[in-house]
């Protein structure tokens, strides 16, 4: 494995691995300004890629990424695309968009970063679904589904990285009640846990699908940030009731918070390592923390539950994919 670890700024990982950018062509979702995928975008195009497509809902906060990476990459093709990942509807324009884009008529890299923590309310989306599994899982879900086949066409070598988190050991998804009994049975932390444990799942089921077309699927832990705009309305005593939720949903204690943190530089890192090492490619399914193979949960990381949560994801977004 590569020497890279916690401490590592993501411009290392790029420079190291400059050749699996050069030429290639990006898709990142979450990119406005300071956020991980912004700086993931700006570190991918010093090293020469070919395009970048920027998804992300608001282009007015992305408006400062796109002048940032014509100064680190002058060359670089650029491309924003609107998308409201909560909003199948939305998410279905951006698809099309993408399929029609003649100047990226492959994607050799999709990385799934944008996401949401800890909403206070219940809040449903525009089909009825809890916002925390709609933003972070299934608006992903059907927007790398439906554009695949220009992953497809980038063939062996092409990378779906989905962003998870070790909240994922806050708890597993819940089958039975995955939209919290219409807010009667609703936890904020119980709902972004879910959500990054649905990360894993999708990520473990990819890699099932795809490995025979030499497409590796990875969910990567960034570690805790507190410079993006992320958890910026939560204070540190909200965090601390994260390992009293955790123990009531799993029966014991499984998520506890750690104090070390990165900076965006740093949380970055491993997103673009997921994206870049060629090492990663024989762990097609697999977690990735501070730049390697680490190890989630057995709940998110186990085939029947993301074969269920492929189904679920399925009927939930009213489409069925023959990956």
């Amino acid at each position: 494995m590569s020497p890279f670890g916690f401490e590592t700024p993501c411009n290392e990982v790029v420079e190291a691995f400059r050749d699996r950018v050069q030429g290639r062509t990006f898709l990142i979702t979450g990119t406005s300004a300071k956020g991980l995928g912004a700086t993931a975008a700006v570190a991918f195009a010093r090293e020469g890629p070919a395009h970048i497509l920027l998804v992300s809902r608001n282009k007015a906060k992305v408006d400062p990424v796109i002048e940032e990476i014509a100064k680190a990459g002058p060359g670089v093709k650029v491309t924003f695309v609107p998308c409201e990942l909560s909003d199948f509807e939305s998410v279905r324009r951006a698809a099309a968009t993408i399929i029609a884009d003649a100047a990226a008529p492959k994607i050799d890299v999709v990385l799934n970063n944008a996401g949401v923590m800890a909403i206070k309310d219940f809040t449903k989306d525009r089909q009825g679904y809890e916002m925390t599994l709609s933003s972070n899982h299934l608006g992903h879900f059907l927007l790398t589904n439906l554009i695949m086949p220009k992953i497809l066409a980038a063939g062996p070598g092409a990378r779906i990285v989905n962003v998870t988190s070790i909240g994922h050991r806050i708890g597993p998804v819940r089958f039975a009640d995955y939209n919290f009994s219409d807010a009667k049975a609703y936890d904020r932390w119980s709902a972004y846990g879910q959500s990054k444990t649905a990360n894993i799942l999708f990520s473990v089921e990819l890699a099932r699908r795809l490995r025979a077309r030499g497409i590796t699927s990875l969910a990567v832990h960034p570690g805790g940030i507190l410079e993006t705009n992320l958890a910026n309305h939560l204070t540190m005593e909200e965090f601390g009731s994260i390992e009293e939720v955790s123990r009531c949903n799993n029966g014991s204690v499984t998520f506890v918070m750690d104090h070390a943190f990165k900076t965006t530089m740093q949380g970055t890192a491993p997103l673009v390592a997921a994206c870049l090492d060629p090492a990663l490619e024989d762990h097609s399914g697999s977690f990735v923390q501070d730049c390697q193979v680490g190890q989630a949960l057995e709940y998110a990381t186990d085939p029947t539950n993301a074969k269920k949560l492929w189904a679920l994801s399925e009927r939930l977004v009213g489409q069925t994919f023959d990956v």
